[in-house]
C-alpha cells in the first residue's frame, strides 16, 4: 500500500486529515471500524516510542522554621486565588478523606525565572486541618513551603508522597501555561500528611 503525500502540520493532524478524506471518499462505510492503531502504524510509518521511566530524587529539609523542597524558587506571576471547594472523587483518595468534605483551595500561576516555563500550582487544605492551625484558617494562601512549620508546631508528624505523570492540558490550563497545541504537560501531585 502506498502512503499518501505528506500534508503540512503535525503527524497526528496529517493522519486525522487522511482519515477524514477516507470517510469523505467512502473508503470507510457507515458502521465500519476505522483503522486500528497497528494499521495506522503500518500505513503511516508511525512508531510508538515508550516513555522512559523518570525518577526524581528530592528532599525536604528543615532549618529552624523554614522548610526547603530542594529546588530553586519559582516566581508568582499574579496574586494567588483562594476559594472554598469540596473533596472530589479524584482528591478524596489522595487526601484519604471522604468525598464532599470542605477544602480551602489556593491556585497560583508560577514562572521559572531562568527558563520562562510556567506552572500552575494548587494547594488543597482540608477545613479539619485548617481548624487545628490558626494560621491556615486566617491565611490559607500562606506560601506552600511555609505551611509545613505551623503543621509541625501543631503536633503533626508529616510525610510526603509525590506522583508524576504526563497528560494533555485542559483548555484553561493550555491558555494559562501558553502551551502550544498537542503539547503534553507534566502533572505532579504532592500529598503531605501524617504517617
Amino acid at each position: 500500500m502506498t502512503c499518501p503525500a505528506p500534508r503540512p502540520g503535525a503527524l497526528y493532524q496529517q493522519v486525522a486529515a487522511e482519515i477524514r478524506s477516507g470517510i469523505s471518499a467512502c473508503e470507510y462505510t457507515p458502521g465500519a471500524p476505522l483503522p486500528s492503531e497497528a494499521q495506522l502504524i503500518d500505513r503511516y510509518g508511525v512508531r510508538a516510542v515508550p516513555a522512559p521511566a523518570v525518577t526524581i530524587e528530592r528532599t525536604i529539609t528543615r532549618s529552624g522554621k523554614n522548610f526547603r523542597t530542594g529546588h530553586h524558587p519559582w516566581q508568582q506571576t499574579e496574586a494567588p486565588t483562594v476559594y472554598r471547594t469540596t473533596i472530589t472523587a479524584n482528591t478524596g483518595p489522595l487526601l484519604e478523606l471522604a468525598e464532599g468534605g470542605a477544602l480551602f483551595a489556593v491556585d497560583r500561576l508560577l514562572t521559572d525565572p531562568d527558563t520562562d516555563t510556567r506552572g500552575l500550582h494548587r494547594t488543597l487544605i482540608p477545613f479539619a486541618t485548617a481548624d487545628q492551625v490558626k494560621q491556615l484558617t486566617e491565611a490559607p494562601d500562606t506560601e506552600p513551603e511555609q505551611i509545613y512549620a505551623p503543621l509541625t508546631k501543631a503536633g503533626h508528624t508529616l510525610t510526603w508522597h509525590e506522583t508524576v505523570s504526563a497528560r494533555m492540558p485542559l483548555p484553561g490550563e493550555r491558555a494559562a501555561l501558553h502551551t502550544p497545541d498537542a503539547t503534553p504537560i507534566i502533572h505532579t501531585t504532592r500529598t503531605t500528611a501524617p504517617p
